[in-house]
């Protein structure tokens, strides 16, 4: 894979663990001929949970694969044994992941911090063995439950880097090398325009302890918030920062004007977003190491009355002044750093792989009277159909006698055998439920 892909958005689809299904089962033990019922229940279904990870910081594991699937739980066995559930699928993405509903463009989770988790997708309930359907009238139950379907969603990932400090400006401008004096990052660095293809991310140490976040987002020019220059794509990725550095080129050497520089970006940020627009901006002049002092300091007085910014003239090449926007960044961000980095502190201790979750999983509820169509598809051919009787069959494994019987029970308090009569079903029609065929009986 190429070094500059940069994956921050993805689809993906999630399926919980299917649970177990009961089993039907008797004592078979020596000198207990006629022993009762002892089937186990099915075990639950997998979850499928999706973690934020501080040592991840793309999407890209999301590339490729699109479908994540937790384990079955398993089928119930004789003895009254429990299957075993299922085991719970962890899905690792970066800190700063926003988990959407896909078809529903619903936020289901900002995992902003480590460790913060989200269970996406429950597993299905075990299904009941038949030592539960034993009672006065039937003491030898062959029905057991089915094994309830996991939940399956579609869901959209999409990151936002978390970063405190935010360097913007035109391409060519020095963000990249700016970066590069100034924390542990080693951006490509080259003389035209759009070497940055992805947010270099880099840590500054300010000394005793304390460090902040920067991110150099790529690809602003006119029309950005349209998705010109990639910056649609990299726009967001300021949104978290406490701050933005704004560097323009004080030289002029592009040949274009720092003024017209600063009020084009400025308007990109207002049009993607009024919020970013608003954030606390620090004005820096780079490449003042190509002006004489005079010149520079003219330059500087007419940009800072033409925008009504105090600017900071600096040379990330030389790295003139660097000390001094650094201390300024520091001074203006640091309290706001200082919570998040407790915070995210606090949420390196909370790993989910390590805590017992209790997660309900997702059961079918049967109703005691269900809705249904009769559907007639030839002469003497007929089908019982329905969203409630598709409960039903999902449940209770229709080819299991005493599951037949309980079916049938549920459909004839819900008035199945009126309906019958009354869309003119004989004697000898062929009625079918599920896969399963009935000759009707008057």
């Amino acid at each position: 894979m190429s070094e500059n892909i940069f994956i921050d958005e993805a689809i993906i689809t999630v399926f919980g663990g299917k649970g177990g299904d009961g089993i039907v089962s008797f004592r078979r033990e020596k000198f207990i001929p006629k022993g009762g019922p002892d089937g186990g229940d099915g075990g639950d279904g997998g979850n499928v949970i999706v973690v934020s990870k501080i040592e991840k910081n793309t999407l890209t594991d999301f590339r490729f694969k699109k479908k994540f699937r937790a384990e079955n739980g398993k089928n119930g066995q004789g003895k009254k044994m429990h299957g075993r559930n299922g085991k719970n699928l962890i899905i690792e993405v970066p800190v700063g992941t926003l988990v959407y509903d896909y078809e529903t463009n619903e936020l289901i989770a900002d995992l902003k911090y480590p460790n913060q988790y989200v269970v996406v997708a429950r597993g299905g309930k075990g299904g009941k063995g038949n030592v539960h359907f034993m009672n006065s009238k039937v003491q030898a139950p062959t029905i057991a439950e089915k094994g309830v379907e996991g939940e399956v969603k579609i869901l959209k990932l999409e990151l936002k880097v978390l970063a405190d400090v935010g360097i913007i400006g035109y391409p060519n401008v020095g963000k990249s090398t700016l970066i590069s004096v100034i924390s542990n990052a080693k951006p490509k660095i080259a003389n035209y325009h759009f070497t940055t293809l992805i947010p270099n991310l880099g840590v500054v140490d300010m000394g005793d302890g304390n460090t902040f976040v920067v991110a150099d987002i790529p690809g602003l020019v006119p029309g950005a918030h349209e998705g010109t220059g990639l910056g649609d794509r990299f726009l967001k990725h300021v949104e978290r920062c406490y701050c933005i550095v704004h560097i323009l080129d004080i030289s002029e050497s592009e040949g274009r004007s720092a003024k017209e520089d600063y009020y084009v970006i400025r308007n990109e940020l207002e049009k993607f977003s009024p919020e970013l627009s608003n954030k606390l901006e620090i004005v820096v002049a780079n490449k003042s190491d190509l002006l004489d002092e005079e010149e520079l300091n003219k330059r500087i007085k007419k940009l800072e009355n033409e925008i009504s910014k105090k600017i900071i003239p600096i040379s990330a090449a030389t790295k003139k002044n660097v000390d001094k926007l650094l201390n300024e960044i520091w001074n203006n961000i640091k309290e706001m750093r200082i919570d998040r980095q407790k915070e995210i502190l606090k949420s390196l201790k909370n790993a989910p792989e390590k805590l017992k979750l209790d997660i309900k999983p997702i059961d079918i509820e049967v109703p005691k009277k269900v809705r249904f169509e009769i559907i007639k598809w030839d002469e003497g051919i007929y089908e019982v159909t329905g969203k409630e009787v598709e409960i039903l069959l999902k449940k209770y494994p229709i080819e299991q006698k005493d599951a037949r019987i309980k079916i049938l029970e549920i459909l004839e308090k819900s008035g199945l055998e009126k309906t019958l009569k009354n869309i003119g079903v004989k004697e000898g029609d062929t009625v079918y439920l599920g896969n399963f065929a009935f000759e009707y009986m008057e």
